[in-house]
């Protein structure tokens, strides 16, 4: 029979530490410096087919509000989300002031393609105002990748008709359910005018979350 003896420290097991991979084409961005600071993730670079950054099974795309026209006008995006199918799981990073989205000469149509990634290619996106709140979300990522996977939905059921696409997206936004969706469906008649409408027009609907839900959006 074996005893412990309690005087001798047991050694512990050495914190595991995700990996982020990026691609050689990231070398001279802000992100990779920052992530290469970071005492929370190992970093690996090398040649990516697809995306900038790939953590498992999850392939990330990042742009700057810059790149994220340019390479809509080039389709060039379009490919790149096609091909970002082949992974379990994908994210949009759009890094910058969203601003320049007004400054473009039909923004609408900007909103009218956010709205086609989120419905038509079913990629989450996320707005980072900089190089640091990317890399801060990628390190997130990269630590939620060790936890034991968990079922998270915002929904019962998946979404057949457009109707309920368009109430799928919304419902995705914070403090937006169901009833709520539907109202700002039928209020303003489409998504693009729910992400178009001014903070007075949704306090119709959205009452004092107005104000968040369209800081959301900016």
């Amino acid at each position: 029979m074996s005893f412990i003896n309690p005087f001798v420290k047991t050694k512990r097991k050495p914190k595991k530490i995700p990996t982020i991979i990026a691609d050689i084409h990231e070398k001279n961005s802000l992100v990779l410096s920052e992530l290469e600071s970071s005492k929370q993730v190992s970093l690996t670079t090398q040649h990516l087919k697809i995306g900038d950054y790939l953590i498992g099974k999850t392939i990330i795309e990042r742009k700057t509000t810059g790149d994220f026209i340019s390479s809509m006008i080039n389709k060039r995006l379009v490919q790149q989300l096609n091909q970002m199918q082949k992974y379990k799981s994908q994210f949009l990073i759009i890094e910058g002031d969203t601003k320049n989205f007004e400054d473009f000469k039909t923004p609408n149509a900007i909103r009218g393609f956010i709205i086609s990634i989120l419905s038509n290619y079913q990629i989450p996106i996320i707005f980072t105002k900089d190089y640091e709140e990317t890399a801060n979300y990628l390190i997130t990522l990269a630590k939620q990748q060790l936890k034991k996977p968990t079922k998270l939905t915002f929904h019962s059921r998946i979404p057949k008709t457009i109707r309920e696409q368009k109430q799928y997206i919304l419902e995705s936004f914070p403090n937006i359910g169901p009833v709520t969706a539907e109202k700002l469906l039928k209020e303003f008649g489409s998504l693009s005018k729910v992400m178009g409408a001014k903070v007075e027009q949704l306090e119709k609907v959205l009452k004092s979350k107005a104000e968040n839900f369209k800081k959301l959006l900016e």
